[in-house]
C-alpha cells in the first residue's frame, strides 16, 4: 500500500473500483437527478409560454404541467436511490480502508512504533478514514450535482441565444480556474492543521494512558498548560485555513451579483426586442442563477474537499511508509526439528544508526538453557529482538534448526518461539482470551490447565468472574505478578520449542516467586530457553551462561565453570551478592 503514501487521489480510487458497480448506480441516479432538475426549469417555461397563449392560442396547460410534475417526481426519486445505496456503499468503503490500515499498520516493525505516539497513529487511522468517507459524500452530493447542472443549463440556455450561453460559459471557466488555483495555494495552511489537529489527538492519549504516573509526579498543572499550548497552536492553524477560505467565498460571492445582473439585464433586452418569449426569459434567469448557485456551491465543495484532502495527505504520508520488515515472496514454512538457534555473522545496527553487534556468531543447542547476563545496552535485549525477527539485519543470518528465519512465513516463526517479557503486554480482554492469545483454538479445559501450571489458579478462583474476568487496559487490574504469570500461561499453552524469557521472574512478589520457579522450570522441559535475567541466582540451574559487553559476547560456559575464573562474570556474582548481604542481614 505504500505506493499510495503520496497519491490521496489513487488511494481513494482503489476503494471506489473495489464496488465499482454500486458506485456507477449512485452516479447515473444522481446525474438523471440533475438533468431532471435542470430539465424542470424548462418545463416551467413551456407552462408559462402556454399560458401566454392562452386558450385561443391552442396551449395545453395540463400537459406542460404534466412535463413538470414528472421532471419533479423523478428528480426526487432518484435522489433517494443514490442516497440509498450511497449509505451501503460509502460507509463499506470506510470499513474496508480501515481494515487495510490497521493490517499495514500492524506489519511495521517495533522501531516504528517506537518513533511514534500510539494515539498519533489512532488518530491518522481515523482521520484518514472519515476524510475518505466525507470527501466520496462530497464528490457525488456537491461536487458532482453543480458540475453537471451547469452542464446541463447551458445547453438548454443555447436554445435561447447562443451569445448569452457563451458568455455564461467563458466566465464560468475563469471563476473556475481562479478558484482551483487559489484553493491549492491554501494547502500548506491545511496541512499545518491536519498535522496540528493530529498532536492533539496523540496529546490527549500519551496523557490519559500514563495517568498514573502524571498524578504521581504531581503534573496535571502542567499537563494543562502544556495542553492548552497545543490546542492553542491547533486553533492559530485552524483559524488561518479558515480565513483563506472565506477569502475565496468573498471572491465568488461578488462575482456572483455582477453575472446576475448582467444576465438578467441581457434577457430583459432580448425580450423587449422582441427576440425571445416571456418564457424563455424566466428560462434564462432560472437558469442562469442555477449555474451561478452551482458555482458557489461548487466553491465551499471545493474548499471543503481541499482541506480534508490535505488531512488525507498528511494520515497516508505516515501511516503508509514502507514496511522495514517483509516476508521474502518466496518464504517457506519453518519446520523446527529439535530448535537449534544459530547466529552466523550478525551485523545490526538500528535505524537511529547506533551499532549493536558486528560479525557475532553463536550457536544454542537443541534443549539448552542459555542465561543471558551484562550491563544494560550490551545486547541482550536485541539478541532476543533477532532471534523473533522484529529487526532486519545489515549482514548474516539467524538460523533454527539450519533455516534460515528471513526466509520463512511470519507465521510458521511465531509458532515456533513463546515469550515471557518482562513488561507483561495483556489486553483489554477477559483472562481466559490472554491466555489463550498464545493458541486461540485451545479449548477451555487447556485454557485452565495452563493457569493451573502457571500458579494463577490462587488468584483467578478469587476473581469475580473468574477466566472471564477482564484484565483493563493493559492488564491495570492486575498486580504486576498476576500478569506475569498470565503471561506464563500463555507460554504454558503456546507449546513452542524456543522459549525467551526477559526477566520472567521480575515482577513477581517473594511469596509466590519460588512457585512460579518451579513453573517455569516445567515450562523449560525439553525446550530450548534464551533467558535474560539480571539477578544471577534465577541462571543457577542453566546450561550455560554468555556475558555480553558492548554487544561481544565476553564469557561462554556453565555457570560453576565461570565462576571459578576472575572476569565478568565472577563481578556480577560478587557484586549481586554484596547487595544481597545488607537485605539478608
Amino acid at each position: 500500500m505504500e505506493r499510495y503514501a503520496h497519491r490521496p487521489l489513487a488511494f481513494f480510487g482503489r476503494y471506489a473500483a473495489r464496488r465499482w458497480l454500486s458506485h456507477a448506480v449512485i452516479l447515473a441516479a444522481v446525474l438523471g437527478a440533475v438533468t431532471c432538475s435542470v430539465s424542470t426549469q424548462y418545463g416551467i417555461k413551456f407552462l408559462v409560454d402556454t399560458l401566454a397563449a392562452g386558450q385561443d392560442g391552442g396551449g395545453r396547460p395540463w400537459h406542460a404541467f404534466a412535463v413538470v410534475v414528472g421532471f419533479v417526481a423523478a428528480d426526487n426519486l432518484l435522489w433517494r436511490v443514490a442516497s440509498w445505496v450511497a449509505s451501503h456503499t460509502f460507509v463499506q468503503v470506510s470499513g474496508d480502508l480501515r481494515s487495510d490500515l490497521f493490517r499495514h499498520l500492524t506489519g511495521h516493525a517495533p522501531s516504528y512504533f517506537a518513533d511514534r505516539m500510539p494515539g498519533v497513529l489512532t488518530s491518522r487511522v481515523s482521520a484518514t478514514s472519515n476524510a475518505v468517507f466525507t470527501m466520496e459524500n462530497m464528490a457525488v452530493w456537491n461536487v458532482l450535482p453543480p458540475c453537471a447542472a451547469t452542464v446541463g443549463s447551458v445547453l438548454y440556455l443555447s436554445a435561447v441565444s447562443l451569445p448569452m450561453a457563451g458568455a455564461l460559459v467563458a466566465v464560468a471557466a475563469v471563476v473556475m480556474v481562479g478558484m482551483f488555483r487559489f484553493a491549492a495555494a491554501g494547502k500548506p495552511l491545511h496541512h499545518d492543521f491536519a498535522d496540528k489537529a493530529a498532536a492533539v489527538d496523540g496529546a490527549m492519549v500519551d496523557v490519559i494512558g500514563n495517568m498514573a504516573l502524571v498524578r504521581a509526579f504531581g503534573g496535571i498543572p502542567r499537563e494543562h498548560r502544556r495542553f492548552d499550548a497545543t490546542v492553542g497552536d491547533e486553533v492559530q492553524a485552524r483559524r488561518r485555513s479558515l480565513l483563506y477560505l472565506e477569502k475565496l467565498r468573498l471572491a465568488h460571492a461578488l462575482v456572483v451579483v455582477a453575472l446576475t445582473l448582467v444576465m438578467l439585464g441581457w434577457a430583459i433586452h432580448l425580450w423587449q426586442g422582441k427576440r425571445i418569449s416571456a418564457g424563455d426569459v424566466i428560462l434564462v434567469c432560472t437558469l442562469g442563477l442555477s449555474v451561478l448557485s452551482a458555482t458557489r456551491d461548487l466553491a465551499v465543495a471545493l474548499v471543503d474537499v481541499t482541506q480534508h484532502m490535505a488531512r488525507l495527505s498528511e494520515a497516508l504520508a505516515t501511516l503508509l511508509t514502507p514496511h522495514d520488515l517483509r516476508e521474502h515472496p518466496d518464504a517457506v514454512e519453518l519446520q523446527p526439528r529439535g530448535a537449534r538457534v544459530v547466529l552466523d555473522s550478525v551485523t545490526f545496527r538500528f535505524p537511529s544508526g547506533r551499532q549493536i553487534f558486528r560479525d557475532l556468531s553463536l550457536a544454542i543447542e537443541p534443549g539448552q538453557r542459555v542465561g543471558l547476563v551484562g550491563p544494560s545496552g550490551s545486547g541482550k535485549s536485541t539478541l532476543i529482538a533477532l532471534v523473533q525477527r522484529l529487526y532486519p539485519l545489515e549482514t548474516g543470518r539467524v538460523l533454527i534448526d539450519g533455516q534460515d528465519i528471513a526466509m520463512s512465513t511470519e507465521e510458521s516463526l511465531r509458532r515456533a518461539i513463546s515469550i515471557v517479557p518482562q513488561d507483561t503486554a495483556l489486553l483489554n480482554r477477559s483472562l481466559a482470551e490472554n491466555i489463550r492469545y498464545g493458541r486461540p483454538d485451545a479449548t477451555d479445559e487447556e485454557v485452565w490447565a495452563a493457569a493451573v501450571a502457571a500458579r494463577c489458579r490462587p488468584f483467578i478462583e478469587k476473581m469475580p468472574e473468574g477466566l472471564d474476568t477482564m484484565v483493563g487496559d493493559r492488564g491495570l487490574l492486575l498486580s504486576g505478578g498476576q500478569r506475569q504469570r498470565i503471561a506464563i500461561a500463555r507460554a504454558f499453552l503456546k507449546d513452542a520449542p524456543i522459549l525467551l524469557l526477559d526477566e520472567a521472574t521480575s515482577a513477581l512478589d517473594g511469596e509466590s516467586e519460588e512457585a512460579i520457579r518451579q513453573a517455569l522450570e516445567n515450562l523449560m522441559q525439553n525446550r530450548t530457553v534464551v533467558a535474560i535475567a539480571h539477578r544471577l541466582s534465577t541462571l543457577r540451574t542453566f546450561d550455560r551462561i554468555l556475558v555480553m559487553q558492548g554487544g561481544v559476547v565476553v564469557q561462554d560456559g556453565a555457570p560453576d565453570d565461570l565462576i571459578r575464573f576472575d572476569g565478568p562474570y565472577r563481578t556480577l556474582v560478587n557484586n549481586e551478592m554484596g547487595r544481597l548481604a545488607p537485605q539478608a542481614a
